[in-house]
C-alpha cells in the first residue's frame, strides 16, 4: 500500500485559507499540480498513491454524479478559485503526475489546462508538463497533447537493460523509449525529459553505464536520475525481506551517482538540482523549481499536496472518497498544517541547498554559517560560493546532502 500521509489538523469543509496565506499569492509564482492516480499495473518499487482497475473493482470513480476524473478534478479547480479569489498573477506551471496521466484520453488531457486557464489564467510562457510511461502513448496522442498546449513531456525510461526493467516490473522494452522520443520531437514538444533509476537488483556498473549512454544518445533536454529506495509496503520490500533480492548498497549508489554526473555532464547536461540535469536553463523543470524555491502551488487529485503562503495540506487518498467529497460540495483536503516562521526557514534551507544556484548565506543563523565554513573546509561546500555569500554543494556534498543539512541546522 502507498505510504501513510503525515498527521495534521482537520481543515474546514469549504477549504478556506487564513487571510495571511492569501496575501502571499501575488508575491511568488503560482503553479498547479494534478495527480492522476491510475496505472495499468503497479511497479514493484512504487509507493505512490496509485490504483489499478483491479484495485478499484474495474471502476475509476464512485457514482456521485461526477462521471470522469476530469469532471471531478474540475470541481476541485472551481473550489480552488473560490478559496483563492484573485491570485494576482496567472498560473506559471502545470504538471500532471501520477500514476500514468496518459491513461486519460487525449480529449480529457486537453481539458485540464483549459480548466485551469478558465479559472486562473495561464501565463503566455507557461510550462505545461505531463509524465508518461513509454507504452502509454502513440504518435497521434502526442500530436494531440502538443496541440492542446503541453510544452514538456517526461518519459519514465528507468533503464535500458531488459533484465533491470524486469526487476523493476516495468512493462516497456528499451527500444520503445527511442520510438516515443522520436514521436515527441515530431509532434513539436519543446522539452523532452527522461527519468532513470539506479541501484535496481541485478543491475551492474556496466548496465548503469549502458543506460546512461542510451539516454544521452536519445538527445533529451533533461534527465532525472534517482537512487532506488526500498519503501515499506511495496512488492520490492517484501522480496527484500524474504531474501529474494538484495537491498541497494549505499556505497554502490554513491558510485552510480558519480558516474551519472560524469556521463551526463560530458554530454552537455548540467546538474541544477541534486537529482536533475538540464541541457540549458530553459530546459530546467520550472514546476519543480517552484517546489525547491518555496513557491505557491495547488495540488489537485487524490492524495495531492498543496502549499499556499505557509499553509500546507493534502487531499484524501482514495479516488472514491475524493469524488464523494467534491460531489457533496466539500473540500477533499484530509488535513493541513500552518508552518511557523522557523519551520519555513528550515524548509528553505533543506530545499534550497539542493539547488546548484545555491542557498543564500543570510538564510543561516550564526551556528549555521560557522558550519558552512567547516563544510567548505571538508570539501562538501564550494569555498568560492561562500565568498559570494552563497552555499553551494560540491559533487561530494551532493552525495551527502542530508549530512550537510543537519550541520547547517545544528544549534
Amino acid at each position: 500500500m502507498p505510504q501513510k500521509p503525515p498527521d495534521g489538523a482537520a481543515p474546514p469543509d469549504d477549504g478556506v485559507l487564513p487571510a495571511a496565506a492569501l496575501t502571499e499569492l501575488a508575491e511568488r509564482p503560482f503553479g498547479v499540480y494534478i495527480h492522476v492516480p491510475y496505472c495499468a499495473a503497479r511497479c514493484g518499487y512504487c509507493d505512490f498513491n496509485t490504483y489499478t482497475a483491479a484495485d478499484l473493482g474495474g471502476a475509476l470513480v464512485s457514482s456521485v454524479g461526477l462521471t470522469t476524473f476530469v469532471d471531478i478534478a474540475g470541481a476541485e479547480i472551481r473550489l480552488a478559485r473560490r478559496v483563492l479569489g484573485e491570485v494576482g498573477r496567472p498560473v506559471s506551471t502545470i504538471f500532471l503526475g501520477g500514476g500514468t496521466p496518459t491513461l486519460l484520453s487525449p480529449a480529457d488531457l486537453a481539458r485540464l489546462p483549459r480548466l485551469i486557464a478558465d479559472e486562473f489564467g495561464l501565463a503566455a510562457d507557461a510550462e505545461v508538463t505531463t509524465e508518461a510511461n513509454p507504452e502509454s502513448v502513440d504518435p497521434a496522442q502526442l500530436e494531440q497533447l502538443r496541440a492542446a498546449g503541453y510544452t514538456r513531456i517526461s518519459f519514465g525510461m528507468q533503464s535500458d537493460r531488459p533484465h533491470v526493467l524486469a526487476a523493476l516490473d516495468r512493462r516497456h522494452t528499451p527500444g520503445r523509449v527511442s520510438e516515443v522520443m522520436r514521436w515527441a520531437r515530431k509532434a513539436g514538444f519543446e522539452q523532452v525529459s527522461l527519468d532513470l533509476i539506479y541501484g535496481a537488483p541485478g543491475e551492474s556498473d556496466a548496465d548503469w553505464l549502458a543506460s546512461l549512454r542510451a539516454a544521452v544518445d536519445l538527445g533529451p533536454d533533461h534527465v532525472s536520475a534517482y537512487a532506488l529506495t526500498v519503501e515499506d509496503g511495496t512488492k520490492l520490500a517484501r522480496r527484500v525481506r524474504r531474501g529474494e533480492l538484495l537491498e541497494p548498497d549505499d556505497d554502490l549508489l554513491a558510485d552510480r551517482y558519480v558516474l551519472a554526473d560524469e556521463v551526463l555532464g560530458a554530454a552537455g547536461l548540467a546538474n541544477y538540482e541534486v537529482s536533475n540535469w538540464a541541457r540549458d536553463p530553459a530546459a530546467r523543470c520550472q514546476h519543480n523549481l517552484g517546489y525547491w524555491r518555496g513557491d505557491n502551488w495547488w495540488g489537485f487529485g487524490p492524495g495531492a499536496h498543496s502549499h499556499v503562503g505557509g499553509v500546507r495540506w493534502w487531499n484524501v487518498r482514495h479516488p472514491a472518497e475524493y469524488a464523494a467529497r467534491l460531489g457533496a460540495g466539500r473540500s477533499p483536503a484530509a488535513a493541513r498544517e500552518e508552518l511557523d516562521p522557523d519551520t519555513r526557514r528550515v524548509e528553505r534551507i533543506m530545499l534550497g541547498v539542493r539547488l546548484a544556484e545555491g542557498l543564500a548565506f543570510d538564510e543561516l543563523d550564526e551556528p549555521g554559517r560557522a558550519a558552512a565554513r567547516d563544510l567548505a573546509r571538508s570539501g562538501l561546500v564550494e569555498p568560492g560560493g561562500l565568498e559570494s555569500d552563497v552555499v553551494r554543494l560540491t559533487r561530494r556534498g551532493r552525495l551527502l546532502t542530508d549530512t550537510v543539512v543537519r550541520a547547517l541546522l545544528a544549534d
